[in-house]
């Protein structure tokens, strides 16, 4: 279920992209609309997501935060449907915008419900998941490009047609949300040893029975059977506690003893949150150059670049898989390596054979192809190994929290990163220039921490260890 939320919501923004700019020149808006609309989404993301995160933080009510923000999903589509003018237009963006918040309640519910040494397996298949929105989107423009009705007072073409067919689906979404999801309790709301054995065995091959089973193997051999007062008393202390309906009153204040300072200011932290920045800057500057340069070198139109996008969005897909089969087999640090050299890599091809491209119509082709595949292929690597070695060092109880700064750090880069671009499509060596100097700075800073760059070892309570001797 928290796939497909991540789904839609990626979804969404692919229709915008595709069909925005035209929108506003009806909707008689000056050219710098289009920045304006894209980054008022990403702005007030960018504000939302931590207060999302502090709430999940605090009450664990993922399910509410969801359904919360989907309203603002769901009023910020139709604002866009109805589209009476340029202003309407960007409110409509800032509102949805809102509504993006909650994927820090999400990233936070993910991380304290799986263990660490899984939780880049499930990150790569939950970002795979919102990658796939991003190739849905294009695939519904396709046929939602043909519309040309009328709706009661309202106009529904290939421009306004996104906003209703995303409202639509944001209601069903809801109604999913309501039957299908429910909170599940995180992992430390279960006592160590009453987790599964693997979950508490480490690294230990042999299965350890516990003091009160040597006892009650030896009740049974000396008197040959139990009281059921005994029983009774066994079993319900074996069985996991039942999902709450709303969280425990006692819980205590995951932000009682809580520094920002002390949290974000560590040295592999900000190694992590600065790795953040510049792939999604690099990421979305380059997304801003391709459009121009396909209708400069290659006359694409509007369906050549949804099928240039659906393609890049399969092969994401199977990027974020393949980093899920390496993630058994590598340390996160390790994928995050191989991940910037791989757009490091991509980046100097860019400025070899993109920034003045030569040769004939095929050649060209071929260099675009060769160099959008190889930014492609290293974004699963960095995207997947980042977050989850991100949800390692930062606090549990504060996750939520710590996901939506890392997320707003992130919605900076996406203002950004387009800002930049669009500025100098007709200058690409100063924009690839400052990119592959922004990779270089990463590169030095992980070499630098690359020993921190590890989950923390897992201090145990003083009060276990008495109970366990």
């Amino acid at each position: 279920m928290t796939p497909l939320i991540l789904n839609t919501k990626h979804a969404r923004e692919t229709f915008y992209n595709t069909f925005s700019k035209k929108y506003l020149q009806i909707l008689e808006a000056p050219p710098y609309f289009l920045g304006l609309g894209l980054s008022a989404f990403s702005f007030s993301g960018l504000v939302s997501g931590p207060v999302f995160g502090h709430w999940s933080d605090k009450t664990r009510a993922t399910k509410t935060i969801i359904l919360f923000s989907n309203v603002f999903e769901i009023v910020g589509n139709f604002m866009y449907f109805m589209g009476y003018s340029k202003w309407l237009l960007l409110s409509s963006r800032l509102v949805a915008g809102i509504g993006a918040g909650a994927g820090s309640s999400i990233f936070g519910f993910l991380t304290r419900t799986t263990l660490p040494d899984e939780r880049a397996r499930v990150f790569a298949d939950v970002m795979a998941c919102r990658q796939a929105g991003l190739l849905i989107g294009p695939a519904f423009n396709i046929f939602l490009r043909l519309c040309d009705f009328k709706l009661g007072p309202f106009v529904v073409n290939k421009y306004t047609s996104p906003g209703l067919f995303m409202c639509g689906m944001w209601v069903l979404m809801q109604f999913a949300v309501m039957v299908l999801y429910w909170d599940i309790p995180p992992l430390d709301s279960f006592p160590e040893q009453h987790m599964p054995l693997r979950e508490v065995r480490g690294e230990e091959d042999e299965p350890l029975m516990s003091l009160e089973d040597e006892h009650m193997a030896a009740a049974e051999d000396s008197y040959g059977s139990v009281s059921p007062e005994q029983t009774e008393t066994q079993l319900s202390s074996e069985l996991p506690p039942s999902p709450p309906d709303s969280p425990s009153l006692d819980t205590p204040d995951p932000f009682e003893n809580f520094s920002a300072s002390q949290e974000f200011l560590r040295e592999e932290v900000v190694v992590l949150l600065t790795a953040q920045f510049i792939t999604l800057f690099n990421q979305t500057a380059l997304e801003t150059m391709v459009t121009p340069l396909t209708q400069k070198y290659f006359g694409f139109g509007e369906l050549g670049n949804s099928v240039m996008y659906s393609l890049c969005g399969v092969e994401v897909i199977a990027g974020f898989f393949l980093v899920r089969w390496l993630s058994r087999v590598l340390e996160d640090r390790v994928v995050l390596a191989v991940g910037l050299l791989i757009c490091s890599g991509a980046c100097v091809w860019c400025l070899i054979f993109l920034a003045n491209p030569q040769g004939g119509f095929a050649f060209e082709l071929t260099e675009f192809i060769i160099g959008v595949f190889l930014q492609l292929l290293g974004l699963p690597f960095v995207a997947v190994s980042q977050v989850s070695l991100f949800s390692k060092v930062t606090a549990e109880k504060t996750q939520g929290f710590s996901q939506g700064v890392r997320r707003s750090v992130g919605g900076l880069a996406t203002i950004l990163g387009p800002l930049w671009a669009g500025g100098l499509i007709g200058n690409l060596y100063v924009m690839l220039g400052m990119m592959m100097l922004l990779l270089t700075l990463i590169m030095i800073m992980m070499v630098l921490s690359y020993e921190k760059l590890v989950e923390p070892p897992r201090v145990e309570h003083a009060e276990d260890s008495e109970n366990g001797g």
